[in-house]
């Protein structure tokens, strides 16, 4: 069995790919450290974007049940 086979780490993507790879925040020239993202602060703009509901995956509608109410 190959040792390799278990590993997690993702492949190295072609040069073609890595060429004008910018933050999708701010478009600046993405770091390796906090790819995709530029710094910390980019990263932590998407995170609270996420947590407030700024971006949605839109699923299944959900019924209301006879007991709840909006309020």
């Amino acid at each position: 069995m190959n040792a390799d086979a278990n590993d997690n780490t993702p492949p190295e993507r072609p040069a073609k790919e890595q060429k004008n790879r910018v933050c999708p925040n701010c478009g600046k020239p993405r770091s390796e450290r906090y790819d995709p993202f530029c710094s910390k602060r980019c990263a932590d703009v998407d995170l609270h974007r996420w947590l407030k509901g700024g971006y949605v995956i839109p699923g299944p509608s959900v019924e209301q049940e006879p007991g709840d109410e909006e309020e």
